[in-house]
């Protein structure tokens, strides 16, 4: 996760893992723990991160607590200022990594190969290795600098999701807006999930009632 608004994609995907049964190595960057206490009030801590986690992947895409059950046992977690941590290394094993929600910031970071945190020496790591990288980043309208950046990580290999939402889904509640790009997500990454409807080529199909 980094700063960028956008933790409710975030929460979809990790929820969206879990089911899956995949084991997830977690990174809050510094600035998303800003982006997650103005988004959701809550405060992310390192000593307590299990309890705050699950807090936060409970709640819906509207705040609502309690609206999801959550089993953390399949993820481990790791101080975004840890540079020493598993993911910081190619050795480590790992299918992949998904950055969502991907700040502009995030974004020139890794493009430029810097590893300022964690965050973005696992990236460097992702890339070098010819693992998948996934970038969602969120974050509208695009300057030409940030275009390059994207531009550049697509020729590193790198999968750019823009969060943008769509609507043939049959979208009838935000969760559905958040669960379509959390989806769309998981598609790039190649993980099995069941977040939305898929196009089946009806025209209509998308229609609400």
């Amino acid at each position: 996760m980094s700063g960028a608004s956008g933790t409710p994609y975030a929460a979809a995907v990790l929820r969206a893992l879990l089911d899956a049964g995949e084991t997830v190595d977690l990174v809050v960057s510094r600035a998303s723990r800003l982006t997650l206490l103005d988004e959701t009030g809550i405060s992310f801590r390192d000593a307590h991160w299990q309890d705050d986690l699950r807090e936060w992947l409970a709640r819906g895409a509207d705040g609502k607590p309690g609206t999801f059950d959550v089993d953390l046992g399949g993820v481990r977690y790791w101080s975004a200022g840890d540079l020493a941590a598993g993911p910081s290394s190619g050795s480590y094993p790992a299918k992949g990594m998904l950055i969502v929600p991907a700040s502009t910031a995030c974004v020139a970071g890794v493009a430029l190969g810097l590893s300022k945190d964690l965050l973005q020496r696992t990236a460097s790591v992702t890339l070098k290795e010819r693992r998948t990288l996934v970038v969602a980043v969120r974050e509208t309208p695009l300057n030409g600098q940030t275009l390059r950046h994207l531009v550049a990580l697509d020729d590193a290999g790198a999968t750019v999701v823009p969060a943008s939402p769509a609507f043939y889904a049959g979208a009838t509640h935000i969760q559905d807006l958040v669960d379509f790009v959390a989806g769309r997500v998981l598609d790039a990454a190649g993980v099995e999930h069941g977040l939305y409807r898929r196009w089946r080529g009806e025209l209509g199909s998308g229609a609400a009632g």
